[in-house]
Protein backbone atom coordinates (compact mmCIF):
# COMPACT_ATOMS: atom_id res chain seq x y z
CA UNK A 1 0.00 0.00 0.00
CA UNK A 2 1.43 3.43 -0.61
CA UNK A 3 1.60 5.85 1.60
CA UNK A 4 -1.99 8.02 2.30
CA UNK A 5 -2.10 11.84 2.48
CA UNK A 6 -3.29 12.80 5.36
CA UNK A 7 -4.88 16.08 5.94
CA UNK A 8 -7.46 17.86 8.63
CA UNK A 9 -10.15 15.98 7.08
CA UNK A 10 -9.13 12.39 6.97
CA UNK A 11 -6.90 12.38 9.78
CA UNK A 12 -9.97 11.27 12.38
CA UNK A 13 -10.65 8.10 10.03
CA UNK A 14 -6.86 7.41 8.83
CA UNK A 15 -5.32 7.64 11.74
CA UNK A 16 -7.41 7.72 15.46
CA UNK A 17 -9.85 5.00 14.15
CA UNK A 18 -7.36 3.01 12.19
CA UNK A 19 -7.66 -0.42 13.10
CA UNK A 20 -3.16 -0.41 13.00
CA UNK A 21 -0.56 1.78 14.09
CA UNK A 22 0.46 5.01 11.97
CA UNK A 23 4.00 6.66 10.97
CA UNK A 24 3.29 10.00 10.25
CA UNK A 25 5.73 11.65 8.37
CA UNK A 26 5.60 15.55 8.81
CA UNK A 27 7.22 17.08 5.63
CA UNK A 28 7.56 20.36 3.13
CA UNK A 29 8.49 20.36 -0.72
CA UNK A 30 11.33 22.57 -0.07
CA UNK A 31 12.77 20.56 2.97
CA UNK A 32 15.59 18.73 2.04
CA UNK A 33 15.82 16.57 4.11
CA UNK A 34 12.35 15.35 3.99
CA UNK A 35 13.12 15.03 0.21
CA UNK A 36 16.04 12.53 1.00
CA UNK A 37 13.83 10.47 3.35
CA UNK A 38 10.63 10.25 1.17
CA UNK A 39 11.84 7.36 -0.73
CA UNK A 40 12.86 5.48 2.64
CA UNK A 41 9.02 6.07 4.04
CA UNK A 42 7.90 4.93 0.60
CA UNK A 43 10.05 1.52 1.05
CA UNK A 44 8.85 1.13 4.82
CA UNK A 45 5.21 1.86 3.41
CA UNK A 46 5.75 -1.31 0.85
CA UNK A 47 7.40 -3.59 3.06
CA UNK A 48 4.92 -2.83 6.28
CA UNK A 49 1.96 -2.81 4.06
CA UNK A 50 -0.82 -4.39 6.04
CA UNK A 51 0.63 -4.33 9.52
CA UNK A 52 1.32 -0.28 9.63
CA UNK A 53 -0.36 2.46 7.84
CA UNK A 54 1.85 5.20 6.64
CA UNK A 55 0.70 8.75 6.45
CA UNK A 56 2.00 11.94 5.07
CA UNK A 57 1.41 15.66 6.39
CA UNK A 58 2.25 18.30 4.38
CA UNK A 59 3.40 21.15 6.93
CA UNK A 60 2.79 23.83 4.62
CA UNK A 61 -0.85 22.56 3.32
CA UNK A 62 -1.80 21.18 6.97
CA UNK A 63 -0.59 23.73 9.51
CA UNK A 64 -3.43 22.78 12.08
CA UNK A 65 -2.04 18.96 12.33
CA UNK A 66 1.73 20.30 12.06
CA UNK A 67 0.70 22.61 15.38
CA UNK A 68 -1.70 20.15 17.09
CA UNK A 69 1.26 17.61 17.43
CA UNK A 70 3.90 20.23 18.27
CA UNK A 71 5.76 19.98 14.41
CA UNK A 72 8.92 22.78 15.40
CA UNK A 73 11.24 20.64 12.85
CA UNK A 74 10.74 18.78 10.12
CA UNK A 75 10.82 15.44 8.87
CA UNK A 76 9.60 14.63 11.91
CA UNK A 77 8.11 10.80 12.65
CA UNK A 78 5.67 10.08 14.57
CA UNK A 79 4.71 6.41 15.46
CA UNK A 80 1.27 6.35 17.00
CA UNK A 81 -1.14 3.55 18.08
CA UNK A 82 -4.86 4.43 18.08
CA UNK A 83 -4.60 8.25 19.46
CA UNK A 84 -1.20 7.30 21.60
CA UNK A 85 1.79 8.89 20.41
CA UNK A 86 4.39 6.02 20.59
CA UNK A 87 7.51 7.62 19.70
CA UNK A 88 8.94 10.79 17.49
CA UNK A 89 12.08 10.93 15.72
CA UNK A 90 13.18 14.63 14.26
CA UNK A 91 15.13 14.96 11.28
CA UNK A 92 16.74 12.31 8.90
CA UNK A 93 16.94 8.56 10.01
CA UNK A 94 18.07 5.32 7.92
CA UNK A 95 15.66 2.66 7.13
CA UNK A 96 17.11 0.43 9.67
CA UNK A 97 16.48 3.61 12.45
CA UNK A 98 12.83 3.85 11.26
CA UNK A 99 12.30 -0.17 11.05
CA UNK A 100 13.55 -0.29 14.72
CA UNK A 101 10.78 2.77 15.95
CA UNK A 102 8.24 0.67 14.47
CA UNK A 103 9.42 -3.08 16.36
Amino acid sequence: MAEIIITKDNYEAEVLQSDRPVLLDFWATWCGPCQMLAPIIAEIAEEYDGTVKVGKVNVDEQPALATEFGIVSIPTLVFMQGSHVVKTAVGYHSKAEIAAMLA
